[in-house]
């Protein structure tokens, strides 16, 4: 089978679609023949290995996958599974960690994925869609909805708005009726964020957050309005103090990773004052998976995706990721 497939660690050069050996399946798996795969923020650090992750060498790039089912481990339900059925990998496989850091990626032919790691794809929804869900909305999900709660009438700010994440984090706010500010530091992924339902944006490369919120919301202050109702931030380092500030009394402050770093200033006075509550969320569920699937198929939010790319183009598409160069997903299909 075709693959994209990496030999050493480094840059987008390293990629190559070249023949890969056939997975074969084990007792509880399945062989998917894939229609799309999704890439994600991870797949240059796993390239350069910028991460302490052991990933085994020949690598296959990319941890979300969607196509059909065409072969049954022996010890598969066949009355829960069939050939043909249209399915995504949820991609953390239980003893062999996540598809495209320590397990073949999605971005080959075929695949093999235990059967309790598949989640139907509706009618309706594509390859290409279905392919761009789960690492980054399934997680926009379960950080807005599952864990956060957003609700109608709230204000919302959303650091680092602009990746895949924060965008559908934006999108999530939007469709539960809420008012939305999005931060990020590229004037034309701002105007996108504009176009998708951003209320208001600010562009940290030269508005200071503080003022700029204080500015739409007011100062927060106990028994008075002010500030926001609920603050996301993946981003941690020195954005983790200022966003405390402009929460209003009672609000929420959510995280699911911290890319500028995990160690972050403090300042517990804003906690115990303003009652404010700081809330974690760690990946995703199945469940969450499917319930952003469902939306898709309910058209209640639709994944932006950027570029549609076929295999022969994986390092243009690898390129793009490093440099940023992209707004919402890119997707690769087999040539």
């Amino acid at each position: 089978m075709k693959a994209v497939v990496f030999h050493q660690h480094g840059s987008a050069e390293q990629l190559k679609v070249e023949e890969f050996p056939d997975p074969v399946a084990g007792p509880g798996d399945v062989i998917l023949k894939i229609g799309a795969a999704g890439m994600n923020g991870f797949d240059p650090m796993i390239l350069a290995k910028t991460t302490a992750l052991k990933t085994p060498l020949p690598m296959v790039i990319c941890g979300d996958g969607a196509g059909e089912i065409v072969e049954l481990g022996a010890e598969v339900d066949g009355a829960t599974w069939r050939a043909g059925d249209r399915v995504s990998i949820y991609p953390m496989v239980a003893g062999e960690g996540m598809t495209g850091e320590t397990r073949l990626g999605a971005a080959s032919e075929y695949v093999r994925i235990p059967a309790t790691n598949l989640v139907r794809i509706p009618d309706g929804v594509s390859f290409e869609v279905a392919a761009s869900l789960p690492i980054a909305y399934g997680t926009a999900l379960r950080l807005m909805v599952t864990r956060g709660r957003v609700q109608a009438g709230e204000k919302v700010l959303v650091l680092g708005a602009t990746g895949g994440v924060g965008v559908c984090c934006v999108q999530l706010a939007k469709a539960a009726g809420a008012e939305v500010v999005a931060c990020g530091s590229s004037g034309w992924k701002l105007d996108k964020l504009r176009q998708i339902g951003a209320d208001h944006v600010i562009d940290t490369s030269r508005q200071e957050l503080i003022p700029a919120v204080r500015e739409l919301y007011g100062k927060p202050r106990m028994g008075a309005d002010g500030g926001v109702d609920m603050v996301v931030n993946y981003i941690g380092g020195d954005t983790w103090l200022d966003c405390l500030k402009v929460i209003h009394p009672g609000g929420r402050l959510l995280t699911c990773g911290a890319t500028a770093g995990y160690e972050t200033a403090n300042d517990v006075r804003y906690i115990w004052t303003y009652e404010l509550n700081i809330m974690g969320s760690n990946g995703w569920t199945m469940a969450d998976q499917a319930e952003i699937l469902r939306r898709v198929a309910a058209d209640e939010i639709q994944p932006i995706i950027d570029t549609v790319r076929p295999f022969a183009e994986a390092q243009a598409a690898m390129q793009q990721l490093i440099d940023r160069d992209f707004f919402g997903k890119l997707v690769l299909v087999p040539s």
